[in-house]
């Protein structure tokens, strides 16, 4: 079975109070990383944004909120069309606020890409191998 999962979906960025635009994403998942889902956020051929999530927040995302920090996740819509709302909030402006940013996912296509990562690793049978992330760790160090 191949250890990667990728999936690419057109999301909407909200800018300002109101307007949305779309966004390429492209996600992905390596068992190699099991906890992680990459998200890379782009439009017109540049990238905006990367962010390593934690997949189990993303599923707990689909069905409430979750998330204190820069991530916060939460379910949006109507039984017709359910979003997930994906909340980033980045480094700090000159005047004190913070970067912020707002992307909304349809939920059902979120869902399928975290079941292609579960048939992957299964939820609960992750791993983190300390050996290799300690020599990593000491050879970057």
């Amino acid at each position: 079975m191949n250890p990667l999962v990728h999936q690419t979906l057109v999301m909407q960025l909200q800018t300002g109070g109101t307007h949305r635009f779309p966004v390429l994403t492209h996600l992905s998942y390596d068992a190699a990383d099991p906890f992680a889902v990459t998200a890379v956020f782009s439009h017109d051929g540049r990238v905006l944004a990367r962010w390593r999530l934690d997949r189990q927040m993303l599923s707990d995302g689909l069905r409430g909120p979750v998330g204190v920090g820069d991530v916060r996740f939460s379910p949006t819509g109507s039984s017709r069309w359910e979003e997930l709302r994906m909340e980033f909030f980045g480094d700090s402006h000159p005047d004190g606020a913070r970067h912020h940013a707002v992307v909304y996912a349809w939920a059902p296509a979120v869902a399928a890409f975290l079941r292609k990562t579960y048939d992957v690793v299964a939820p609960g049978s992750e791993r983190v191998h300390v050996d290799d992330f300690l020599a990593e760790v000491i050879t970057d160090g």
